[in-house]
Parts: C-alpha cells; structure tokens; sequence
C-alpha cells in the first residue's frame, strides 16, 4: 500500500523541526537491516534521504547516479553490503551520530543454555 503524499510530508516536516526522530528514524532503518528484514530498512531509509540529505547529494558523495541510488533502494532493489554501508557511514556522518552492534544474548539462546535433561520444557508465547 502506497504512502499518502501527506503522510510524507508529515514525516518531512518532523524529520526537518526534530533531531530526535531524525536519528531514531535512521536507527530504525539501520536496526531494519540488521534484523534482517530488508525491506522495511529500504523505504525507511528511502524516506531517511529524501527528508534530509536528498539523493543528489548522496550521489556526489558516493560517486554513483541518483537513479541507481534510488533503484538499490527501491522496492526491488537489492544493494551490496559495500553500497549499503557507504550510504550508511555518510548518513551517520551528515546527522553527526554514530551506530555501534554490540552482542545482545536473546531469550531463546539463554534459555537453550540453561536446558538440563532432567527439567521439564517449558514454552511461552509473546513477549
């Protein structure tokens, strides 16, 4: 489902009046891809450049045109890890942030570890 042109421009206005979101909107993007879902990164991230930097920009900096940009970020876009991470350092680097990974033990992996063979398993749903 396609995004009203007022959503967008809400967006814009806000990414513009507020820093705060600025940086979780590309946190989210960035945490999107790490995840794993790809997709979601890619329109936040599209939705990112256009509300900011603007993908001329981008592509003097990263040296490659517009519309390749904006087709890696597209719905079938698939960027390289190169490509990616260039668009990602400049993005970092034009809001003055910088993301670090760090190692997060999940539920299920603390869990698995404290398994015995003598307990009984249990599972729970949700959160």
């Amino acid at each position: 489902m396609a995004l009203t042109r007022d959503f967008k421009e809400t967006i814009r206005a806000r990414v513009k009046r507020d820093p705060g979101f600025r940086q979780a909107l590309l946190r989210e993007g960035i945490d999107n891809f790490l995840s794993g879902d790809v997709e979601t990164g890619k329109i936040i991230l599209r939705d990112f450049i256009n509300a900011t930097v603007g993908f001329t920009k981008l592509s003097d900096v990263t040296h490659r045109s517009t519309k390749s940009l904006m087709r890696m970020l597209g719905p079938r876009g698939n960027p390289q890890a190169r490509n990616l991470f260039e668009i990602v350092a400049y993005l970092q680097h034009a809001e003055g942030v910088q993301f670090e990974v760090r190692p997060r033990r999940t539920m299920l992996r603390a869990k698995r570890r404290s398994f015995r063979q003598d307990e009984p398993v249990r599972v729970s749903v949700g959160r």
